[in-house]
């Protein structure tokens, strides 16, 4: 064997070797693979969980869902997954989709660990769904506008149009509705709740259909819309995860919901949620939205300008001197209050306000005597309950406040928790309540009722600028001509 091929032996002989080890490794890198997926493949959907480090809800945008509010993340779905997750040890992640009937594919691949959306517990989901413990009952009802012809029965619907949301758990009794005298309807795939609601406020279609839990909060921002009749279905509310032999998640849900502290819990979240709307009055709100066009904007500038020296919001600002004086400079009660914002003569001089009937003044001297209340507070009450307590000081007294806080500790209530001093202000009417008291008697009832409407105001605002809502819009070009 000569030079060459000694060498060209030794050069194959070494590739050979070289390729031996390249297929060793790559053989060695597969069984680790395999050994990787395997093992993740057999983690369990709260194991995957833990693994990721994270929470993931699936969702829709809605009042009663999830939305961006003016401190953040919110929503009643939103909160209670919240704490679900806090439960588990997680952050929560929020994914949200156009529509209900989004949501079930994109469980299914694999985006999401389960949906929280005000979904209803129905035979036909749950042949795909695994649903957690029901949550909540409501009932589907039909909403017309006001002024029109008020429908009271399923019949009545045929002499209008009807479109509802797609993907809704309302198609098994309009079914039903249409074997029995031919109604038809739209299924309206891209559009929320609130299209549908703007639809009839706007006459574009007649009747629509929502849970009566989402007309109660929606109904504000439209008070143009009616109910016209309940409908005779039970809608049982729970989460949903994946249909298959893993429950672990699900396990989780049931041991969460049956937590001790879960009834108050669901009370906060409601009072939060629904209990200052009880108090609407939809006259009340077409006044407001008439003096957003006539009145605001003149001192909307007055109102972004003071909050942001404050560090408050101006919407909020602007719906406390709406229900103090409707926007009005020169007003003046029976009892000596005046100005936008409705300072008492005493409170003026405290903070060192001169002319009450100036806006700035007025604006500026509210902003502060309501952050002096704000700061007067213990320190272990926690917004929002902190600017609810403030704004009930803001209009009956900070001592009288406190004895409503006093009388809600004295008969076992929470005296940190607006849910639960709301309820005790009232006692403040009554003698032998009040004659307990510091301060002694107090309209708590007003108190409650000014905390609520202040409430209602200001989230319109918010719900109107975060949609663009044409009175803000033109607001905002006023605000530039000023």
């Amino acid at each position: 064997m000569n030079l060459l091929q000694l060498g060209h032996s030794r050069y194959r002989e070494t590739l050979r070797v070289f390729r031996g080890r390249i297929q060793l490794r790559l053989l060695l890198a597969g069984i680790v693979l395999v050994l990787l997926t395997s093992g993740q493949h057999n983690l369990t959907a709260l194991e995957k969980i833990q693994e990721r480090g994270r929470l993931v809800l699936l969702t829709i945008n809605g009042a009663t869902t999830y939305y961006l509010g003016p401190e953040g993340e919110a929503g009643f779905e939103y909160d209670l997954a919240r704490d679900f997750a806090d439960y588990l040890d997680v952050p929560i992640e929020v994914i949200t989709r156009g529509s209900v009937g989004e949501l079930v594919p994109t469980l299914r691949s694999g985006l999401g660990d389960f949906i929280a959306a005000n979904l209803s517990q129905t035979r036909q989901r749950q042949r795909s769904l695994r649903f957690g413990p029901v949550y909540d009952e409501v009932h589907p009802v039909v909403v017309y506008r006001r002024g029109s012809s008020r429908p009271r029965s399923p019949e009545d619907l045929l002499e209008g149009s009807l479109a509802v949301m797609g993907g809704t758990s309302y198609n098994r009794f309009l079914q039903q509705w249409n074997t029995a005298f031919g109604l038809e309807w739209e299924a309206r795939e891209g559009d929320s709740i609130e299209d549908l609601l703007e639809a009839v406020s706007n006459e574009s279609v007649d009747y629509t259909i929502v849970d009566s839990n989402i007309f109660d909060l929606n109904r504000r921002f439209f008070p143009a819309v009616r109910i016209g009749f309940e409908i005779d279905e039970v809608e049982r509310l729970a989460w949903a995860t994946e249909l298959s032999d893993d429950d672990t998640l699900t396990q989780k849900m049931r041991e969460f919901f049956a937590l001790p502290d879960h009834a108050t819990r669901m009370a906060d979240l409601r009072g939060r949620y629904y209990e200052h709307v009880e108090l609407y009055e939809a006259v009340g709100t077409f006044h407001f939205m008439e003096q957003m066009r006539e009145r605001l904007p003149r001192y909307r500038p007055l109102f972004e300008e003071t909050a942001a020296e404050q560090e408050l919001d101006w919407r909020l600002l602007a719906a406390i001197s709406y229900q103090e004086s409707h926007w009005n400079p020169d007003a003046v009660s029976p009892t000596g209050v005046r100005g936008l914002m409705m300072l008492t003569q005493r409170t003026a001089r405290h903070i060192g306000v001169e002319d009450r009937l100036d806006p700035a003044q007025s604006i500026e001297g509210g902003a502060r005597y309501l952050n002096s209340l704000i700061e007067r507070l213990p320190d272990r009450i926690q917004h929002p309950d902190r600017l609810w307590l403030a704004l009930a000081a803001y209009n009956i007294g900070y001592g009288h406040m406190e004895d409503a806080r006093r009388l809600t500790q004295r008969y076992g209530g929470d005296p940190d928790r607006w849910v639960d001093v709301r309820e005790r202000l009232p006692l403040l009417t009554q003698e032998r309540y009040f004659s307990e008291t510091r301060f002694g008697y107090a309209r708590g009832y007003e108190a409650l009722h000014y905390v609520e409407s202040v409430r209602t105001f200001y989230e319109i605002l918010v719900w109107m600028e975060g949609r663009e809502h044409p009175l803000i819009v033109a607001q905002d070009s006023s605000s530039e001509r000023l």
